[in-house]
């Protein structure tokens, strides 16, 4: 099960640095036909190397063949160079791993991890300190562990018991898709349940798809019961993605836990305040202003170079 993480994490790892997604199916199905074979002939059970992923991906690394020259490679010198090999100091391999291991840091993602609530905090904290002081493998364990406990401390504090009166009924109104007209150049997906941990690659059939999408994307949160670090990130990815393709991304009806989160870690900063509505029907009128804006910004730019 740790080598399966590990391996995993690794893959993570390459996504972030290379903007690609990984298969976890396919990472875990090949590993695992390995580990099976590899003992038959004398050899060691192997996982994914986080080390070794990102100096890979640092060197140029774009498809499955730098894995095998790589492979290849250690083979080589294991058969051919362990005298040369053996010459080289420790302390020399220390400095190239330190290099490594810094390159490897999302050190920009300190600040926003700071912002999250004090329990995302001290599982950072303590799966860090663990992976420094013991190693990987014990560090991701207790992490995954403390996480899991967090994830059962969250969904339990969302369930409620409450009476329907007729304010909730009418506060709800806004709330509801039925007989909303979405317009052409929108579109609406929700979330629902709690996103968390596990849920997050939920988004890549809207990634798959971007280049198909209209120019506004609402993302309705009404029945998205909690949300953890790992979900925002998720969504703040999302934002960046779209963002960059010169789509807008529309938040709207977001429930106590997770709207206290975003406030928290100051999400408008990723979407714009005025994108984050209260209800859907906010975000429809909010969606008629950004296409208005959008048309006549780009009706004032086809103006300009015709003159």
């Amino acid at each position: 099960m740790l080598g399966a993480i590990e391996s995993l994490m690794s893959a993570v790892v390459s996504d972030r640095m290379s903007n690609d997604k990984h298969n976890p199916n396919v990472e875990l199905i090949g590993q695992g036909i390995a580990n099976i074979v590899s003992p038959l002939f004398g050899g060691l059970p192997a996982t994914g190397a986080i080390a070794r992923t990102a100096t890979n991906v640092r060197s140029g690394a774009k498809t499955p063949v730098a894995g095998i020259i790589h492979a290849l490679t250690l083979l080589a010198i294991v058969l051919f160079a362990t005298r040369l090999v053996k010459n080289v100091p420790l302390s020399a391999l220390a400095a190239i791993l330190m290099i490594v291991a810094y390159n490897m840091g999302d050190w920009e993602e300190i600040p926003e991890i700071l912002k999250l609530s004090a329990a995302d905090i001290t599982v950072w904290l303590l799966t860090m300190t663990l992976t420094v002081v013991t190693d990987l493998t014990f560090a991701v364990e207790i992490g995954m562990v403390l996480a899991a406990l967090m994830f059962i401390r969250k969904v339990s504090r969302t369930t409620t018991v409450s009476p329907v009166t007729k304010d909730y009924v009418e506060d709800s109104r806004v709330h509801v898709l039925q007989g909303k007209d979405i317009p052409d150049y929108a579109i609406v997906y929700r979330i629902h349940g709690p996103f968390l941990f596990g849920a997050t690659d939920k988004f890549s059939d809207i990634l798959h798809s971007i280049g198909k999408l209209p120019p506004i994307v609402i993302l309705r949160l009404r029945n998205m019961t909690a949300i953890d670090a790992t979900g925002l990130g998720a969504i703040r990815d999302l934002a960046d993605t779209l963002h960059a393709s010169g789509r807008s991304l529309l938040l709207c009806g977001a429930r106590e836990q997770p709207s206290q989160l975003m406030k928290q870690a100051e999400f408008e900063r990723h979407v714009g305040a005025e994108n984050i509505c209260g209800s859907i029907t906010e975000a429809l009128e909010r969606s008629a202003e950004v296409y208005r804006r959008h048309h006549a910004d780009k009706a004032a730019s086809e103006l300009t170079a015709g003159r």
